[in-house]
Formats: C-alpha cells, sequence, structure tokens
C-alpha cells in the first residue's frame, strides 16, 4: 500500500471518444459494466482559482478493486483534461486517492507544498481537487471524496462489475439525489 494516501482507488484516462473507449474496455479488455454520464454535474468547479461551467461526460467501471475512469471533455473550458489533449496526448492522465478525510488530507498536502490546480464537486460530499503538475507521466494526482452519494454510487459501480458476464455493458449513472 502507498504511504502516500493510502491505496490508488482510480485510473483516469482521457479520450477523445468516451463510447468508443467504452467499447474497447468492455469488448476487448473485459471491463464492465459502464456507469456512463454524457453530461457530469459539476458546481464549484475552478481552474487555478476561477470559476467555470464544465462539460465532460464520465463512464466509470471497476477492474477488481480499481476504478477505471473515462473523461471526455465536451467544451473548451479550462481543464487538465482539455490541457492533456491538446498536448496530443490521451491515455492515462490521472490516478485518484479516495478519502473520507478530505480536510486533513488536503491540508496536509498543501503543507507539504502540493498546489490545487483545478477542482469541483460532484453530489453532496464529492469534492474533487487535481494538484498542479505531472510528477510522471500519467500521474496527476486526485484527491476525491468518496462519502455521501458519490461513494455509495462507487460501490455501487465496483458490486456490478463482481462476476458481470458482458451483458448490458453500458448504463445510466444513478441519479445522486437519490442514492
Amino acid at each position: 500500500m502507498s504511504r502516500f494516501l493510502g491505496e490508488i482507488r482510480q485510473l483516469g484516462y482521457v479520450v477523445h471518444d468516451v463510447e468508443a473507449a467504452m467499447h474497447h474496455w468492455s469488448r476487448v479488455l473485459g471491463v464492465g459494466p459502464w456507469f456512463y454520464n454524457p453530461k457530469v454535474p459539476i458546481v464549484n468547479y475552478t481552474y487555478d482559482g476561477e470559476p467555470y461551467q464544465p462539460h465532460n461526460s464520465v463512464a466509470l467501471a471497476n477492474s477488481g478493486f480499481v476504478q477505471v475512469e473515462l473523461i471526455q471533455p465536451r467544451n473548451d473550458v479550462p481543464s487538465m483534461y482539455r490541457d492533456f489533449l491538446r498536448a496530443g496526448r490521451t491515455g492515462l492522465q490521472h490516478v485518484a486517492y479516495w478519502t473520507s478525510s478530505f480536510d486533513e488530507d488536503l491540508a496536509r498536502l498543501q503543507a507539504q507544498g502540493f498546489r490545487v490546480k483545478m477542482g469541483g464537486e460532484v453530489g453532496e460530499r464529492g469534492r474533487f481537487v487535481y494538484f498542479d503538475g505531472e510528477f510522471h507521466p500519467g500521474a496527476v494526482i486526485e484527491l476525491s471524496e468518496v462519502q455521501g452519494p458519490k461513494g455509495r454510487m462507487f460501490d455501487m459501480i465496483r458490486e456490478a462489475s463482481r462476476g458481470w458476464d458482458g451483458r448490458d455493458p453500458v448504463r445510466p449513472f444513478p441519479d445522486l439525489t437519490t442514492l
């Protein structure tokens, strides 16, 4: 286990075509089912401290304990995803550590010199931040709060992957207000 923030819980891939990526991951690699949201409801989003309204399509699935996230930016709002694609890259863009002690972990990392580049919230108690800098290719660090509805959704996605038989490979994101 990492001494940094525990286990890496998510691998985030930035892609040009999320639908094609879900097809590849499910049909070729056997990962699924995918829970897809064509427009993730991100609130309080900032990039370099400035507020924006991103439109990102996201698909989530688990391969064992690790969650795979596929991200396709759909507008030109400043983001680390857009920067990644503009640099001519696709593929692994970040690793995420999950926490139920978001404020404490964020303060500890900032005290160590980590600077927040972008962040926001998905649902109640679903804050996230990405730290400035890529310390190794594909290794931008995300700190993701996984309590409340977002945490319950992540548990549901992991459970759905256990024993998945390949049927119904793409499913809608659950409504976070009902979880």
